[in-house]
């Protein structure tokens, strides 16, 4: 696969995800970027979508806790949640 089909693919399954979060607003691609990782169905019963949803806008140490790699802490991870939360976040 050429950079150009990879680069159109991901866009399209982003897109789609982000219409799953769309009911989150201006969070559906901080969600939906998240989804990418770990599943649309975890993040919509997590407890940083319940905060979203009810309004609550303090949620960067609720995002940073997908970081877990076989229950233990990836310090990789943790910095890629970060990176991605100060990207994506809209307060």
């Amino acid at each position: 696969m050429n950079a150009q089909s990879a680069d159109s693919l991901l866009r399209a399954d982003l897109f789609r995800r982000c219409k799953t979060f769309r009911a989150f607003g201006r969070d559906s691609l901080l969600l939906a970027t998240l989804a990418y990782n770990m599943g649309e169905s975890r993040v919509l019963k997590s407890r940083l979508a319940q905060k979203l949803k009810a309004g609550y806008r303090d949620v960067y140490h609720d995002y940073i806790t997908f970081r877990l790699i076989n229950g233990k802490v990836s310090s990789q991870l943790e910095k890629r949640r970060k990176e991605e939360f100060n990207l994506l976040y809209n307060e």
